[in-house]
């Protein structure tokens, strides 16, 4: 999970997230054309992406192509999230039903 931390700190890489949210299975070159920055940058970027397990690839003949894998995003709201939202949710639905009853 610290991998996942880590590698979600960085702007640019969750920028690199949404953009495979947008369109799942880019290549480097089309994830590269949106950042201000080399090519080796963005692969390092994907690279620390991939060990966290937040980006998977697959060849495609000569192209490697980026998927997003939202599992550990999951369970990183489902450890760190849900438990600090379930109050705050708890408390606005009694508060619905109470001012509803009204």
């Amino acid at each position: 999970m610290d991998a996942v931390f880590r590698a979600l700190a960085d702007p640019t890489r969750r920028g690199l997230l949404d953009e495979l949210f947008k369109r799942d299975g880019q290549t480097l070159g089309g994830l590269e054309r949106g950042l201000p920055m080399t090519r080796f940058g963005v692969m390092k970027h994907l690279r620390v992406l991939e060990e966290a397990g937040l980006v998977v690839t697959r060849k495609r003949g000569r192209e490697k192509l980026h998927f997003l894998n939202a599992v550990p995003i999951r369970l990183v709201h489902d450890r760190w999230v849900s438990k600090y939202a379930e109050p705050w949710a708890t408390a606005l639905s009694e508060l619905k039903h109470d001012l509803e009853e009204e």
